[in-house]
Order: structure tokens, then sequence, then C-alpha cells
């Protein structure tokens, strides 16, 4: 048995570091082509670079207009996380509180809508959002996330609330406490580990999303980290590669270093939320 196991443990590892190599790869060749010039990446795009063109960096900066774009994103991101977070954890506490088929359908709506891909939906959401007045704004853009969001959320927030006891709701009623108090003192701090493993997959999915903030945003102005790096791709195959493969590596780099920082949390609280859903 234990030479099996053994065995089992090899094999595992091996599955997983030929996944983590071919997942790690791109990044590394983005972030190696990003220090070459233009020539030497032509030339062999596996070599490794004679001199660090560190120029690419400040190039792609300035082509950008990074910080601008930079806080459009920031803008975008935080109105989703914040709606998500907020409406979210209600919903999931209070389904998962309230006993009842009323209760359970719409729990199993909100579980199903997550079935429906985004490509079906996204002409009627880009009607939608015209006649709504929000098409062209980071903020409508970042509402519009929410309701695509709240889905996931409130089926994670939906099973880790049941891991609190419900002694806590009956103790705090007794006192004195009000349904809205009892939410905002006692169970949402309660909450921080699937807050956080919602916070930062969203957080996740809103900063490399591509397609919703093109029909969405239409002016230059406005546009994401994304949007601004794919004006970067010339007509007829004329791109500049080195400032595109820098912005690339820049925009992806505060969501890397959050991600490392937090990811313990990430896994802990898809576990309990998922497994106790």
């Amino acid at each position: 048995m234990a030479g099996r196991r053994r065995v089992s443990s090899v094999i595992v590892f091996l599955f997983l570091l030929v996944g983590a190599v071919i997942t790690l790869f791109p990044i590394y060749m983005g972030v190696l082509n990003s220090l070459k010039t233009e020539g030497d990446m032509m030339n062999n795009i596996l070599a490794i670079p004679r001199q660090l063109e560190f120029g690419n960096y400040s190039d792609a900066f300035e082509k950008t207009n990074f910080l601008r774009s930079l806080g459009n994103t920031v803008v975008v991101a935080a109105t989703g996380l914040v709606g998500i977070i907020l409406f979210s954890s209600m919903a999931g506490y209070k389904l998962s509180r309230t006993p009842g088929r009323l209760s359970t359908f719409l729990f199993n709506l909100f579980v199903l809508s997550m079935l429906i891909p985004f490509h079906s939906i996204m002409i009627s959401l880009n009607r939608i959002s015209m006649k709504l007045a929000v098409q062209g704004s980071t903020v409508g853009l970042g509402l519009i996330y929410i309701g695509l969001g709240v889905s996931m959320a409130i089926f994670l927030y939906h099973g880790f609330v049941k891991s609190i006891p419900r002694d806590l709701d009956e103790a705090a009623v007794i006192d004195g406490c009000g349904e809205l108090r009892l939410f905002t003192t006692i169970i949402f701090p309660l909450l921080l580990p699937i807050t956080t493993t919602v916070a930062i997959l969203n957080l996740l999915w809103m900063w490399n999303d591509f397609l919703l903030p093109l029909l969405m945003l239409t002016d230059a102005d406005q546009y994401t980290l994304l949007l601004s790096t794919n004006m970067l791709f010339g007509q007829y195959g004329n791109n500049d590669w080195s400032a595109i493969l820098s912005s690339l590596v820049l925009t992806m780099l505060p969501v890397v270093i959050l991600y490392l920082l937090l990811q313990k949390y990430i896994l802990n609280g898809i576990a309990e939320g998922a497994v106790k859903g």
C-alpha cells in the first residue's frame, strides 16, 4: 500500500508539474521577449536577451497612457467589487437562513444563471445598456459586472454561511439586535475568508476581461488597460511587439502580486463555500 501511494504521489506531482509548465510558459515568454529589441525578438523568440531593454516598458507606459488606463480599470473593478460583495453577501445570508420553497427556488435560479454563456446575451445586454445610458461609462461597466457576477458570489456565500452557527443569530436577536445590525456587526465579519475569495476571483475576471469593455466603452479616454494595449496592434500585421508585451506584463503585474499574497484565503474560501453549499 505504501508503495502504491508513493507511485500515485509521483504521478500526481508529475501531472501538476506539466500543468504548471504549460501555464507558466506563455508568461515566461512574454516577460523574456518584453526585454528584447524588435530585431532580437524576430530573430529568435526563445533566446535569452543579449541586452535588457527596459526602455520597452517606458515606451509602453507612454503609448498606452498607463496611468489613465489604470485609473479606468480601478474604477470599473472597484464599482463591480463593492456591488458584488454587498448584494451577494446579504442575499447569500438571507437565502441560507430562510428555509422554504421560495428560498430554494431563488437560490437555484441564481445557480442556473451561471450556466448561461455570455455570448448568448451580449447583444441584448448591449442594447439594454444603450437604453439605460450606461454604455460608454466606466461606472456603468462596473454596474454591469455586478449583475453578471452576483450569481457565483451568492453560491459561495450561501455555502459559507451554513458553517456559521445559528446560535449567534438567536443570541443577537435576544439581545435586541435587528436583522441589519446582526448582519453588519456579527455575520459579515465572519465572512472574511469567502469575501476575500469573491473579491480576488472577481477582480481577476474584471481586470483581465476584454470583450465586455470592448462592447461597452466607446471613448478611448475611458479604455481599460487591456483595451489600451489592444490599440498597439497595427493594421496589416504592423505590430509593435516590444511595447505590446511590455504593456501586458505591466497589466498583469498588480493582480499577480495580489493573488500571490492572498492565495491561501482564495483556496480556503472556495473549498469551504463550495463543499458546504
